[in-house]
This record gives structure tokens, sequence and C-alpha cells, in this order.
């Protein structure tokens, strides 16, 4: 038997990926791992982060028996997949900025990178630029704010406009320069949670790029993607999450159940049917 997808990030931005998922296997079986015991991960020191990441992975797919891991978190994605292919059996597929796509279709060729201070930083990010971009102007803008509220938002808190304007004030600002930024990547997967609001603040109407059909879409390359069984609907976790519970069903996930990790503190869900 084929064992679930596993989809995992250091908190709830994975959804957004496991959402895609969703929308091109409806029928398929998937878990998620969330490693809230330490997010942010951008305030991690790298080399603790990637064995860290490695060790929660390992027993996220152990519990759930995955056939296929998707690392929905791009910080976890660039110093993490190396380890994971490595130490894991299974195919390992990484999160990227989507700024190919988004170069693609650019009419303007003026792109906004809307990310974390860290992915905004990492020689990786610039490297995407240049591979796949170098003929447009990218605004990259570090919003880590953005995660905290989708974080607030999941567990039953009301957005905050003002706060979200705030943060995304150098992206306005870009949105009304020369050529006029048209496209804008959304570089963490917390943010396509955000989506609607974020279209809806926005001074201009501009096209909303993110990586979650990509991967989508490369999951299906490298795995067999059967119909829901036994393991679909499974979740484990080592910390309290009881302010997530309403928010996670949201997305048709199931409360969690403990998950021990050699002393420390991990999070998987499962996910069943929206």
């Amino acid at each position: 038997m084929v064992g679930p997808i596993l989809v995992f990030d250091s908190g709830v931005g994975g959804l957004s990926v496991a959402n895609s998922l969703r929308q091109h296997y409806p029928d398929a079986a998937m878990c998620y791992a969330c490693d809230n015991a330490w997010l942010p991960y951008g305030l991690r020191d790298d080399e603790a982060l990637a064995e860290r990441i490695v060790a929660v992975c390992q027993a996220a797919v152990d519990a759930c028996q995955a056939s296929v891991l998707v690392v929905a978190c791009n910080t976890a994605s660039t110093l993490a997949l190396e380890g994971l292919r490595q130490t894991l059996s299974i195919p390992v597929i990484g999160t990227v900025p989507a700024i190919k796509p988004a170069a693609l279709i650019s009419q303007t060729r003026h792109i906004g990178l809307l990310a974390t201070t860290a992915t905004v930083n990492r020689p990786y990010t610039q490297s995407l630029v240049d591979d796949f971009a170098s003929d447009c102007r990218v605004s990259k803008i570090a919003a880590d704010a953005l995660v905290t509220e989708a974080e607030a938002w999941l567990a039953g808190a009301t957005l905050s406009e003002a706060r979200l304007n705030q943060a995304l004030l150098p992206l306005w600002q870009a949105m009304r320069a020369t050529p006029a930024l048209d496209t804008v990547v959304l570089g963490c997967t917390h943010f396509p949670l955000l989506k609607p609001v974020l279209a809806s603040l926005a001074p201009i109407s501009v096209q909303w790029v993110d990586s979650g059909d990509a991967i989508a879409r490369r999951v299906g390359q490298v795995a067999n993607i059967l119909a829901s069984g036994s393991s679909d609907g499974r979740c484990y976790t080592t910390a309290a999450a009881d302010p997530l519970v309403d928010g996670f069903a949201q997305y048709g996930f199931q409360a969690p159940q403990r998950l021990i990790l050699s002393g420390s503190e991990a999070v998987v869900y499962g996910a069943g049917r929206p």
C-alpha cells in the first residue's frame, strides 16, 4: 500500500501547499507536519536548524508511513534538502520562491518578492533572480509580520488591516513605481493563506504567484497518488495545539495526537477531506 503525502512546515504556512495538493489530488491521503515548537525558523542557527528539520521529518515519515515528503518551507528547503534526501528513502520535494513563473507572466518586467527576511537575504534567492529574472526589476520586500498574522488568524484572531498595511507599505510603494510592479511572488508559504486580504488591500490589481501548483505537479511526477486509505487523517503532536484545532479544521485537518521526538517537540498533523 502506498503511503500518504506528508507536507512539512515550521508552522501553518504549509496549509497553502496542502490546499494546492488537495485541488490537484482530491482523493489522495495526506498528513501534515508542523514544527511549531521551533517557530519561527528564521531566528534559529542554521546548523542546528538543519539537524532539527531532518529529525522532525524522519519522525513524521515514520509515524505516518509517508510515500513522499513535501518540504513546504523556503528556509527548510534551503537548509535541509540535501540532508533529508540522504536520510530518507522516499522522494523529497522542496519549495523555492516562484520567481521563474512570475518572470514569465510579468508584462512590465517589474516583480515584487514578498518573503521573510531570511528568504529575501539568502544568496540562493538572488541566484533565482539571476537565473530566471535577470531582465526584470525585482523589488525584494521582507514582511515577517505576515507570518505572525497568519499564525494568529488560524488560531482564531482577527486580522489587523493596520498591521498588514504597515508591513506591506514598501510593497504598496513599489506598485506605484515606474515601471509599475504588476506581479508579486508570495515567497513564504504562509502568505497565500492571506492572499484574498492582500489583494483587497493592494492599491492596484496585480498578479499574485506562489509555489503551490508547481509543487503539486512535481508530486504527481515523482509519486504514486492513490485514493485515501487508512493513513489519511492521522495527526500527531508533542506540544499543545488546541488554539489551532478550529483553524486546521477549515482545511480538513483533524486534532493532533502526540509524537515523541528524542525528548524534543515537533508537531505532525494529518489531513482529512476538506
